[in-house]
């Protein structure tokens, strides 16, 4: 499996990192190892400024390439919440040499995930989810503010690379990311309910 994950799909966060809005969808790749699904996350030493950035996950249900907008939802049966952690630091330093910053983002274990439901539970267009950390609100999104929606993530991505049952797909996270620090504890909300926690050490 592989995990996709949307840049700049919300304007507000676009605006927050000072990045001009985009006019397709941008996206960038995890390894596997980068996926955590307990409720520990050790910092790591290469990183003196670790940001979280939460979001709203798909789970890919069967193979596709050149995914038509239309039938995209066909190709997704569940939704979660996951947590796309940044090396802020190195992130910025790869930006200003022109490097890519895989380093920054797809490091082990910077890809917290929670639990997934059904989409047909959900309202597509009307998902709120929430970041508390220490149990005070850090990042509110509702994803009926995407730029790319959903289907169209999924028609723009499926165009490069060919969609796999099990890939995960990140889809951008709202504004008021910022810092994580040795003691915090996280904990995501989908509608009021909690998908995901973390404890950082």
């Amino acid at each position: 499996m592989k995990i996709i994950c949307i840049g700049r799909n919300y304007a507000e966060h676009a605006k927050e990192m000072k990045a001009d809005l985009p006019t397709e969808p941008v996206f960038f790749m995890k390894p596997d190892t980068a996926l955590l699904k307990e409720e520990d996350f050790y910092i790591p030493d290469f990183t003196k400024d670790l940001h979280h950035e939460i979001e709203l996950v798909l789970k890919i249900c069967k193979a596709g390439k050149h995914i038509e907008e239309q039938f995209a939802h066909k190709y997704y049966d569940e939704i979660g919440l996951g947590i796309d952690l940044t090396a802020r630091d190195i992130q910025a330093k790869c930006k200003e040499k022109g490097l890519p910053w895989e380093k920054a983002k797809a490091f082990d274990n910077s890809a917290p995930i929670g639990k997934f439901v059904k989409k047909e539970t959900l309202q597509l267009n009307n998902i709120n989810f929430e970041l508390k950390i220490n149990g005070q609100s850090r990042q509110l999104g509702n994803s009926k503010d995407l730029i790319f929606s959903f289907d169209k993530v999924i028609a723009y991505v499926s165009k490069f690379v060919t969609l796999k049952t099990g890939d995960l797909i990140y889809t951008g996270t709202p504004e008021g990311v910022g810092q994580m620090k040795i003691g915090d504890k996280l904990e995501g909300f989908v509608n009021g309910q909690s998908f995901l926690k973390l404890t950082v050490k």
